[in-house]
């Protein structure tokens, strides 16, 4: 870093020893060292008014997890005299997660006040608006895997031959390997379309079920998702499939997302498909090969339907 604030009412810090730290902090994050690395930053941020220090440091807080803080320090650059347009836009992603949506607006429109053309901020700020006009309905409760109606054939609800066809081709053949696939998934199959998902929607709406509600046990909990998980189990290591989330040392967007979808085992995300994973706001090409590469390093890949 460069720059440091050195003029009079700021600290006028030892720039040898700033750099010393600074220089430490790099090394123990290029060996993967985070909690090192940010002992060295909060000395320098100690010895320094330098805005990047504060954001590199608020960076990695985030990174471990330490999301108050991260917060606490975007706010104080986004703050400034002189905002820092890019704690603005980290600070808005962080704010639109937890549902502070009038903020997280505010701050990507002072970005663009400042940079018209920002795509970050413009791309973050279309997110935004939308989840601010999103209701979220109150889901039905999951149903139990004994419900006798889960084995009747699909072939017997009122669907169009286009429908029945798509479900076919997927090998969904009952009412319950339905309600084993998300909305995300049926999409991501060649030629079902919009009116096919809407059909169906309505006709399991008229049953008091949902998509993907076979996958939930009591209260929303994982259930059908465990039989997934048995079936990995016998042929990966149950050591692996264990393993936390943390250890593939995923990106913040990539890592937020599996948090949206309370993912937080290697297994868990094994026995989810890419149609889930790209139906999570924010979630693109990028971080699907970024979750392919690191599950391919551990011997796993994400599940496919048959």
């Amino acid at each position: 870093m460069s720059g440091l604030d050195t003029v009079i009412g700021g600290k006028a810090g030892n720039p040898e020893a700033v750099k010393k730290h600074l220089d430490a902090a790099a090394r123990f994050e290029k060996e993967r060292n985070r909690e090192a690395a940010i002992a060295e930053l909060r000395v320098a941020r100690e010895l320094s008014d330098d805005p990047n220090i504060t954001f590199h440091l608020a960076y990695l807080l985030d990174l471990c997890g330490e999301e108050n803080e991260c917060v606490a320090l975007y706010t104080e650059l986004t703050g400034a005299r002189k905002p820092h347009i890019n704690a603005l836009v980290n600070l808005a992603v962080i704010l639109e997660d937890r549902g502070e949506y009038g903020r997280a607006e505010r701050l990507l429109r002072q970005v663009i006040e400042t940079d018209p053309n920002h795509p970050r901020a413009r791309l973050f700020l279309q997110d935004v608006q939308a989840s601010k006009d999103m209701q979220v309905d109150a889901e039905p409760s999951a149903i139990g895997p004994a419900n006798a109606v889960l084995d009747t054939p699909v072939t017997d609800f009122e669907l169009s031959v286009r429908a029945r066809n798509c479900l076919k081709k997927m090998q969904i053949r009952t009412l319950g390997d339905l309600l084993k696939i998300t909305e995300a998934e049926l999409l991501s199959y060649k030629n079902f379309g919009e009116q096919s998902l809407i059909e169906i929607k309505a006709m399991l709406s008229s049953k008091g079920l949902r998509l993907g509600q076979g996958l939930e046990g009591p209260g929303g909990r994982p259930g059908g998702r465990k039989d997934i998980l048995d079936e990995l189990k016998a042929t990966v290591p149950e050591a692996i499939l264990n393993k936390p989330i943390s250890s593939l040392e995923l990106s913040v967007r990539a890592r937020k997302a599996l948090q949206l979808l309370s993912i937080s085992t290697l297994g868990e995300l094994a026995s989810r498909t890419e149609a889930e994973l790209m139906g999570v706001k924010n979630f693109g090409a990028t971080s699907l090969h970024e979750i392919r590469e690191r599950l391919t390093q551990h011997g796993l890949s994400l599940r496919t339907l048959s």
